[in-house]
C-alpha cells in the first residue's frame, strides 16, 4: 500500500498529462508531427496519380500538372534541410527558399487550372459542333418542306 501511495502522485502526473494536453502549446513538436504526416501523405497521392493515369480521362496538361506537384515536393524537402541546416529555422521562415518552392506550388495549380479550362472549352465546342450540326439539319429539312409546300401549291 506504501509503494502504490508513492506512484499515486507520478500516475496522476502522467494521466493529467494524457488527458489535458494542449495541442497549441509550445511544447508539442509539430515539427516532427507534419514531417511525419508528409511523407504518409505521400502514398496516397501516388496511388491517385497511378489510377489517374490509368483512367486516361484527364486532360494531358491537368495530369502533368498533378505530377509537377511532386518537383514542389522533391525541392521542398531539400529547400527545409537547407533551411534547418543553415540557418536554424524552418523553411517558412526563410523568404527566399519558401517563395521559390511556393512558386512551383503555383505552377502546379495553374498547370490544373489551365487543363481542365481547355478540357471544357474543347467539350463545350464539341457539343456546339454537334448542336451546330443538327440545327443545320433541321433547317435543311425545314427549307425541304418548305419547297416541297411550295411546288405542291404551284402544281395545284
Amino acid at each position: 500500500l506504501l509503494g502504490f501511495a508513492a506512484d499515486a502522485p507520478s500516475l496522476a502526473a502522467t494521466l493529467s498529462h494524457l488527458l489535458f494536453v494542449d495541442p497549441w502549446s509550445p511544447n508539442v513538436d509539430s515539427q516532427s508531427i507534419a514531417s511525419s504526416l508528409f511523407a504518409v501523405s505521400l502514398f496516397p497521392y501516388l496511388g491517385f496519380l497511378y489510377f489517374l493515369t490509368r483512367s486516361g480521362t484527364a486532360p494531358r496538361i491537368t495530369l502533368f500538372g498533378f505530377y509537377f506537384l511532386l518537383a514542389f515536393v522533391g525541392a521542398t524537402i531539400p529547400a527545409g534541410i537547407y533551411a534547418k541546416i543553415h540557418y536554424g529555422t524552418s523553411l517558412s521562415n526563410v523568404d527566399y527558399l519558401h517563395g521559390s518552392a511556393e512558386s512551383l506550388l503555383t505552377v502546379t495549380n495553374l498547370l490544373i487550372v489551365f487543363g481542365l479550362r481547355k478540357a471544357l472549352r474543347d467539350e463545350e465546342a464539341s457539343e456546339g459542333a454537334v448542336g451546330d450540326s443538327l440545327t443545320s439539319v433541321s433547317s435543311e429539312r425545314a427549307v425541304a418542306k418548305e419547297n416541297r409546300g411550295a411546288t405542291a401549291d404551284e402544281v395545284e
